[in-house]
């Protein structure tokens, strides 16, 4: 039994009364505001039937936290609640409880609970409107201010716990939406510039106008067709109407004539076309149509509108739109990334948007459970996070790419450590101005398995720490995510003749750290690095480590040679 349960049970034995809401509430209609008195910049908001204010007025008739009901229009039923004074329109009802009855927040749940049953008694051939009886005959429970009072701090509580979320959330979509435009236009923008500003990139790319690599077709009307289930579309999408014939059964882009010019539509399934929208005959042997579709949302197509009045395109003028064609393995690749990102953005089935809809249904199902006094049931949800890095998804569509090192790490400086601090043996390794431990730490800044550099002194020297350690204010380390420690290591090593070209000469040799960040090399996947630092390792062990390899061998090698030498010269 829940605690609400208990008061009901101890307050109102015999159950919980109902009442008509005009028994416990008065239900009044605004006042037509003239529109000359609408200012933008209004001190308080005119609510007429429509779901948030219409304008702003420098009057208002109604009091703050007042519930207020669209009388008319498309919304007419919604609920909403204004916490400020404002101006009630003609189209709009106010509602003023009697607070020894009912509590004002109280009967904003329970109405907002039964939108919908008023909305469905929208009436009238013209401006649809809703009745004020639909409002006052309309029964709800009256159970004790106490009770009331209770159920209003939990649904309140639960009502701003999912505004914020919400518009947390909603937040979070516009900057993943705002990423996956970034991350479109990075993957199909195939500048001069690569990452990290190398200018040669290890894929290729050919330029073509559309004209190459695809025909524009004219569409035809369709009123002479017989009715049948392929589907017509115009310069505003899918219109309705459903047709015999198809104009095109191959997966194409429709391009918008005149209209909405800018709004594109992919297709790839038949369908029928009337001359407001093109279709696009597409050379797949050089061209994926999704590719298209997705490079052309880049365009600005507005920009190329023969009429700034009345969009409208022309197919001269699409024709000459210049389009990078890489592999068309690539191709693929760009379109499987930027679908998973679109959906992420986009499908009401997962994502960010599904978790909106999951707390709004949370909060619905704890608000009628509560304000028809019925049995608590279980809800459960899930959090979908979504994260994605531009330089993987560089690395996993085009293979290895072109970077500078600042471009994918930060490159970070040691902190100073004083003398008197350091021990002879215990502790943790300090690095300081060569590869050789100044001292040792009680503490460590740096995790076992990581390359540094040296800055000052042996400026340029490379170091790599098989346990953790303290590196101190001449000494730079990498954080990344997406190369390997030890092939940095490497890599280091292999460019340390660059890298030492660039320390000043001075009476402390220094290398600054715009030195390091210009690095430029080409960045392989991650498991091709594995691979890297795995044969390296090996030929490191075989030349360098004394118990194996061509220096074990050599010893072994001198020690035979000695005592064959000490066996034939002893006469």
């Amino acid at each position: 039994m829940t605690y609400i349960d208990e008061m009901i049970k101890e307050l109102c034995p015999d159950g919980v009364e109902w009442k008509e809401l005009g028994e416990v509430c008065e239900v009044n209609k605004g006042k037509q505001l003239n529109k000359t008195l609408l200012t933008a910049d209004g001190e308080y908001p005119a609510y007429n039937g429509g779901k948030t204010y219409s304008g702003r007025t420098d009057s208002y008739n109604v009091e703050a936290n007042t519930i207020i009901v669209s009388q008319g229009g498309a919304s007419a039923g919604f609920v909403n609640f204004v916490e400020t004074r404002f101006w009630a329109n003609a189209h709009c009802y106010y509602l003023l409880p009697d607070m020894a009855v009912v509590d004002n927040r109280y009967l904003y749940h329970f109405l907002k609970m039964n939108q919908n049953y008023l909305m469905e008694f929208q009436h009238g051939a013209g401006i649809p409107a809703l009745k004020s009886d639909k409002l006052t005959k309309l029964k709800m429970p009256i159970p004790p201010l106490e009770i009331q009072n209770e159920i209003v701090k939990i649904l309140d509580k639960f009502t701003d716990y999912v505004t914020e979320l919400t518009a947390e959330l909603t937040a979070e979509l516009t900057f993943r939406q705002k990423q996956y435009s970034y991350f479109r236009d990075k993957l199909l923008s195939f500048d001069d510039e690569s990452m990290g500003g190398a200018n040669n990139k290890v894929y290729t790319v050919q330029w073509k106008t559309l004209g190459e690599v695809a025909r524009l077709k004219n569409g035809r009307d369709w009123k002479s067709l017989p009715s049948g289930k392929v589907p017509v579309y115009g310069s505003g999408g899918e219109m309705g109407e459903f047709v015999s014939d198809y104009a095109y059964d191959k997966p194409t882009v429709l391009i918008p004539r005149k209209g909405s010019i800018s709004n594109l539509f992919y297709l790839d399934k038949p369908f029928w076309n009337v001359d407001t929208i093109y279709y696009t005959e597409i050379d797949d042997s050089q061209m994926m149509p999704r590719y298209f579709y997705h490079y052309l949302t880049t365009v600005d197509l507005e920009r190329l509108s023969t009429n700034p009045t009345r969009p409208s395109l022309t197919q001269a003028i699409l024709d000459k739109i210049e389009i990078p064609l890489p592999s068309l393995a690539i191709q693929s690749r760009i379109v499987q990334a930027l679908d998973n990102f679109d959906t992420v953005c986009n499908d009401l089935n997962i994502g960010l948007p599904k978790e909106i809809e999951l707390r709004q249904k949370q909060y619905e199902f704890f608000r009628d459970k509560l304000l028809t006094f019925t049995a608590e049931g279980v809800y459960t949800d899930s959090t979908v996070q979504y994260r994605q890095d531009l330089i993987r998804l560089l690395t996993w569509v085009f293979g290895p790419i072109m970077v500078e090192l600042g471009a994918i790490c930060d490159v970070v400086r040691g902190k100073r450590v004083v003398k008197s601090q350091l021990h002879l043996s215990e502790g943790y390794p300090v690095y300081q101005n060569s590869l050789t431990a100044l001292g040792y730490f009680e503490h460590y800044n740096r995790e076992a398995e990581t390359a540094f550099l040296i800055s000052a002194g042996a400026a340029g020297a490379v170091g790599y720490t098989r346990s953790r350690c303290w590196t101190a204010d001449d000494v730079w380390t990498f954080d990344t995510e997406v190369i390997d420690q030890r092939y940095l290591y490497y890599l280091l090593l292999s460019k340390q003749e660059t890298v030492k070209a660039q320390v000043r000469k001075a009476s402390v040799p220094r290398l600054s750290k715009s030195a390091i960040e210009n690095l430029v090399f080409i960045l392989p996947l991650i498991d091709q690095q594995n691979r890297i630092v795995s044969i390296l390792d090996r030929f490191n062990t075989l030349t360098t480590d004394l118990s194996q390899g061509l220096p074990a061998e050599i010893e072994q090698r001198q020690k035979q040679y000695e005592y064959w030498r000490d066996k034939l010269l002893q006469f």
